[in-house]
C-alpha cells in the first residue's frame, strides 16, 4: 500500500491542492456547494460512479452527502464508513495570501490538515485497494459541511450511517501518527444581558448596563470549572456596548466547556441554563438574562465497539511494521456522536501534521503513505 502511494504521491498531492484550492468556509453556503461539487467530481474520477448517492440539504450550511462504491469481498455486505468535513475554519479570500504550498516536508494551505487530507486519504486508500487486487468492503463516504460548527445538519446522518456500517473510521488529523481514543465533551452558552441605554454623564440613573450586569456573571461562569475532573470553562469573547459614554444597551460572552465525562457535561449544562442576575441587578426590572446552552457533543471515552476496532487496527498496524498508542485530546470530532452510541469508530486516522485553525497548519508529506496504508488496512479487515 504504501508503496502504490508513494509512487503516485505527485497524483496525490495535485488531488489535495485541487480541493484545497476551492474554499469552503463553514458558513458560506454559495462556496460549500461549489466546493462540494468539485469534490464528487474527484472521488467519481477516482473511483468511478457511485453505486449509491444522497445528499441531505444543510440549510443555511453545507449539505451531507453521502456516497457509496461497492467493496471487492463476496463476504463484506455491511459499508465501512469514512466521515469527512469539507468545511473549514477558513474565511472566503484565505487563498489569495495563503495558497497551498510545498517547503521540504512540510505542506501548508488552509485547511489541509483539518481536514481535507482525509478525503483525498479515503479515496487513495481505496485505489491502493484496488490496484494491488486486496479484497475490501464497501465504502461509504459521507462528505459533511457543518462540522466546525457543530455538526447539526451532519449529526443525524452521521448517526444513521454508523448504526449501518461495520466500523466508521474518522479521518481527522492524528496525534503525531497516534490514533484518538478519547476526546473531550463540548459545552457551548451563547449569554446575553439586554439593558438600556442612556448618558454615562448626563442622565446615568435612566440606564441599565448590561455591561455591568454581565461582569458578575463571567466569575460564577469560570467558576463551573473542575481541572480535576478534566472540566475546563473558557470565556472566549466579551463585548458589549456602543461607547464609554453610553450606558451599555446590551452585552455578551460566548462560553466554550470542554469535560471528559458525560456526568460532569449535565452538571455544567445545567448551571449554565440556571444562571440568573445576582441582586441588584436581578431587581432590575430593565434588565433581561438571554441564554442559549448547547450541550454539543458528547465526550468521547473508550467503549467495547471501540476497543474491539481499536484491536483491530493495531493489528494493521503492526502488519505494516508501526506499533500504535492512541492518545486522549481535547478537541472534539464527529466520532463523539458516534462513540456516545456505543458504535465502533475510530478517530485521528488523518494527516500527520500541526497547526489546525492556525496560520501554521501543515501536514508532512512523509505521513501520507503510511496513514494511507493504515487507513486501507481498515477496509480489509
Amino acid at each position: 500500500m504504501e508503496q502504490f502511494i508513494t509512487e503516485h504521491l505527485d497524483d496525490v498531492l495535485e488531488d489535495l491542492r485541487r480541493i484545497v484550492h476551492c474554499e469552503t468556509p463553514s458558513q458560506d453556503k454559495t462556496l460549500l456547494d461549489a466546493g462540494l461539487a468539485e469534490i464528487r467530481a474527484l472521488a467519481c474520477e477516482r473511483l468511478g460512479e457511485p453505486a449509491h448517492e444522497a445528499r441531505t440539504p444543510g440549510g443555511a450550511f453545507g449539505d451531507v452527502l453521502e456516497l457509496r462504491w461497492p467493496g471487492s469481498s463476496v463476504e463484506a455486505e455491511q459499508p465501512v464508513t469514512s466521515v469527512c468535513h469539507y468545511d473549514t475554519v477558513w474565511p472566503a479570500g484565505t487563498l489569495s495570501v495563503w495558497p497551498m504550498s510545498i517547503e521540504g516536508d512540510r505542506l501548508t494551505g488552509p485547511g489541509v490538515l483539518d481536514m481535507k487530507f482525509g478525503i483525498v486519504q479515503t479515496l487513495w486508500a481505496v485505489r491502493a485497494l484496488r490496484s494491488a487486487g486486496i479484497p475490501h468492503a464497501p465504502l461509504r463516504l459521507l462528505l459533511t459541511g457543518d462540522e466546525e460548527i457543530g455538526s447539526v445538519a451532519g449529526r443525524p446522518v452521521i448517526e444513521a450511517a454508523a448504526a449501518d456500517s461495520r466500523v466508521t473510521l474518522v479521518p481527522e488529523p492524528s496525534a503525531s501518527g497516534q490514533p484518538k481514543d478519547r476526546r473531550k465533551g463540548m459545552v457551548f452558552a451563547d449569554v446575553t444581558v439586554h439593558g438600556v441605554e442612556a448618558h454615562a454623564g448626563l442622565e446615568p440613573e435612566n440606564g441599565a448596563s448590561a455591561v455591568h450586569a454581565l461582569a458578575v456573571l463571567v466569575p460564577q461562569i469560570v467558576a463551573l470549572a473542575a481541572p480535576e475532573r478534566g472540566t475546563t470553562v473558557n470565556v472566549g469573547t466579551l463585548q458589549g456596548g456602543t461607547g464609554r459614554n453610553v450606558v451599555a444597551g446590551q452585552a455578551q460572552c460566548l462560553v466554550d466547556v470542554r469535560v471528559t465525562e458525560t456526568a460532569e457535561q449535565e452538571r455544567v449544562a445545567d448551571a449554565l441554563r440556571a444562571l440568573s442576575l445576582p441582586e441588584p441587578y436581578r431587581s432590575d426590572e430593565r434588565l433581561r438574562l438571554e441564554l442559549d446552552v448547547d450541550a454539543n457533543r458528547p465526550p468521547m471515552n473508550p467503549t467495547p465497539a471501540s476497543e474491539a476496532a481499536m484491536a483491530q487496527l493495531k493489528q494493521v498496524a503492526a502488519a505494516l511494521g508501526r506499533e500504535l498508542a492512541p492518545r486522549m485530546v481535547g478537541g472534539a470530532s464527529d466520532a463523539n456522536f458516534i462513540s456516545a452510541l456505543g458504535l465502533p469508530v475510530l478517530d485521528g486516522l488523518g494527516a500527520v501534521g500541526e497547526g489546525p485553525h492556525a496560520w501554521h497548519e501543515h501536514i508532512l508529506i512523509s505521513g501520507i503513505a503510511p496513514q494511507t496504508a493504515l487507513l486501507a488496512g481498515m477496509l480489509t479487515e
